[in-house]
């Protein structure tokens, strides 16, 4: 078993021992059949160890929070080589914790000394990947070592990205190239994100000479860090409470754009609501309220289908069917915008709409579904299909007023219908009407001659209804002053003739 027979206590009570406040407090290790390693003190608000730090956007870091950083890494390091430990030996980013107070502070610093004590770090090493292997290799398990992969860290917070980042390199051709300069490979700090500019990349650069002799020690590394800030005393409560002022502020920034987010999401929501049920009914559902069906007493109500709608869609592609109906029915919507009704819904190609409810206009309902009918057979008898250009569109208009009620059905896709005979007899009004015509009911026709607005009326004759039996039905055959050059002239004879 990993650790048995350990006799060297003196390693833990050294690691034990330690007390600094950038290095994270040592608890003891423990070792299992399978795996091993060491309880770290918890980091009361720990905000997350510095290689994610370093690498979530959220988090704005200015150059007093990341030289903050740096000097705490500096200070537990040299802390850390002058005690009994002597040395990390397995220093990266992501072995490094901020707490609360935004401290960095040093952990994993014991598990090297173990490894070692029991002749294992050797072969612990050569087992480690790539990205462990970029703040140093195998052979550096000494101080210069750790200065080495100090200076891997201090790039990445200057850089605020990940270990050589801006190389272009894979971590596994970075480690190859490493072991055989030349070219020297080290990540580049452009001297722009570097306010001391010389001194600083200075530093670092000496910190990651290949001749480990000539590298600095954390003593000196301290002494430069001091001398960048021209003697001047680092004053931990204003920086820190300088550091969680600007978080804070950045945190609202972040707070603030969210919401805006938020309210382009809620009206995109409640436009498309809007969309799908009256503007009305839409509120009262997000206000959370129970919408109890409505009757109205006058309504008037339109549908239409597009005749031999079967033999087409057996003639086009699924694709084309779609794009047939999408443009049909975007001439409509742009049609009933001028007019004072509702659409209620399409189902394939059948289009029905209302006037009268959900918003009563009085007598006018008929009225307005009759000049919008019109204006609909007029648009479509110079409607194209793109895929059969040679084809004629044409469609029959059904429309019959009475009462109707108004209500909203289901819960996980909520539907505004209508219900009552009135919206049966338009449908049944529509089904044996005639291409290209508008037919009308007993009842519509008493309201459009109630208006006195000087529609122009014919009697069909008599028609049998399923339900409602034998009935005398009429065409709208326009308007005094309406232009229909747009639609297509119906003569006597087409009327008993129809192509379906």
């Amino acid at each position: 078993m990993l650790f048995s027979g350990f006799d060297r206590p003196e390693i833990i009570n050294q690691l034990r021992d330690l007390r600094h406040e950038n290095i994270n407090t040592f608890i003891g290790f423990y070792a299992g059949q399978t795996c091993c390693g060491l309880l770290m003190g918890y980091c009361a608000g720990s905000r997350a160890c510095l290689n994610q730090l370093l690498t979530k956007s959220e988090y704005q870091l200015n150059w007093d929070f990341k030289f903050s950083l740096i000097e705490d890494l500096a200070r537990g390091m040299k802390y850390l080589h002058g005690s009994d430990v002597k040395l990390h030996g397995r220093l990266k980013s992501t072995n490094c914790v901020v707490d609360g107070r935004f401290t960095c502070k040093i952990t994993d610093y014991g598990l090297p000394r173990l490894y070692d004590a029991q002749n294992m770090y050797d072969e612990v090493q050569e087992n480690e990947s790539s990205e462990d292997l970029l703040w140093g290799l195998p052979t550096t398990f000494n101080k210069k070592g750790d200065v080495y992969a100090f200076a891997i860290i201090a790039s990445e917070i200057v850089l605020r990205g990940e270990p050589f980042s801006n190389t272009g390199y894979s971590p596994k051709a970075i480690i190859s190239r490493i072991r055989r300069p030349p070219p020297l490979l080290r990540p580049s700090i452009p001297t722009s994100l570097c306010p001391y500019q010389v001194k600083k990349q200075s530093m670092i650069k000496e910190c990651w000479d290949e001749q480990p002799d000539r590298r600095l020690t954390f003593s000196q590394i301290c002494d430069a860090l001091s001398k960048v800030q021209k003697g001047k005393k680092t004053n931990i409560v204003d920086n820190m409470m300088k550091m969680l002022e600007e978080y804070s502020n950045h945190l609202e920034d972040i707070v603030k754009a969210r919401t805006a987010e938020l309210e382009v999401e809620k009206k995109k929501s409640q436009e498309l609501l809007a969309r799908m049920m009256p503007v009305e009914i839409a509120q009262r559902l997000q206000n959370g309220e129970t919408i109890l069906p409505v009757c109205y007493d006058e309504t008037t109500i339109y549908f239409s289908d597009i005749c031999g709608f079967t033999s087409i869609s057996a003639a086009s592609t699924p694709f084309e069917v779609v794009d047939l109906l999408n443009d049909l029915y975007t001439l409509f919507d742009n049609i009933i915008d001028e007019y004072e009704v509702y659409k209620v819904e399409t189902i394939g190609d059948a289009y029905m709409v209302s006037s009268g409810v959900p918003f009563k206009i009085g007598d006018r309902h008929a009225p307005e579904i009759c000049m919008l009918a019109m204006d609909i057979l007029s648009a479509t008898g110079s409607f194209i299909m793109r895929h059969m250009p040679e084809v004629p569109m044409k469609i029959r208009i059904g429309l019959h007023s009475g009462p109707a009620v108004a209500g909203v059905v289901g819960l996980a896709m909520p539907r505004y219908c209508l219900f009552g005979d009135t919206i049966n007899t338009a449908s049944r009004m529509e089904s044996n009407g005639l291409p290209s015509r508008i037919h009308i009911s007993w009842s519509t026709r008493e309201f459009l001659l109630k208006s006195d607005e000087g529609f122009q009326i014919q009697e069909r004759g008599t028609v049998e209804l399923k339900g409602k039996g034998v009935l005398t039905t009429y065409w709208l055959a326009g308007k005094e002053g309406y232009d229909r050059s747009g639609s297509q002239i119906i003569s006597q004879e087409y009327i008993f003739y129809c192509l379906f």
